[in-house]
């Protein structure tokens, strides 16, 4: 092989084992299926958010976090037992594993969707946006019940 073939085919072997990578990042993508939010039951400005993130990635994914333009503030907190009292706390960050999924279901972990900047009623839609430690961001919708 001449040497400038050589360098068009080293070139092209280079750009094509550089795509590999953002080939399967771009197919590592958190997921969130089923998500609704719950009304309470009288007026209050909160309300809960629930699905299931999914990590189809060979590594560790972590939330650090969730906002949405239909609310002033979202957070996830979780419901546990403390000292035989049912308590909510926020938590910072949230691990899914590799390959795996976590659910935010009532009386677990869960969004607080706090404040909403518009009246909702059962059907509507409202967005959400999950921030991961990584830097990326999976955008969802939750429909209000």
């Amino acid at each position: 092989m001449s040497r400038p073939r050589y360098h068009l085919a080293a070139a092209l072997g280079l750009a094509l084992v550089l795509q590999v990578p953002v080939a399967a990042a771009d197919d590592c993508a958190a997921g969130f299926q089923d998500g609704w939010a719950r009304l309470p039951p009288v007026e209050m400005p909160v309300l809960g958010g629930f699905g299931t993130l999914h990590n189809p990635c060979d590594s560790e994914m972590v939330l650090t976090g969730a906002s949405s333009p239909d609310f002033e503030d979202v957070q996830v907190h979780e419901t546990r037992l403390d000292d035989g009292m049912m308590r909510m706390r926020e938590v910072g960050s949230l691990a899914i594993p590799a390959g795996g999924s976590v659910a935010l279901a009532p009386g677990a972990l869960h969004l607080m969707l706090m404040r909403p900047v518009r009246a909702l009623v059962a059907g509507d839609e409202v967005e959400l946006g999950f921030e991961f430690a990584d830097g990326t961001t999976v955008s969802a919708r939750l429909e209000v019940r």
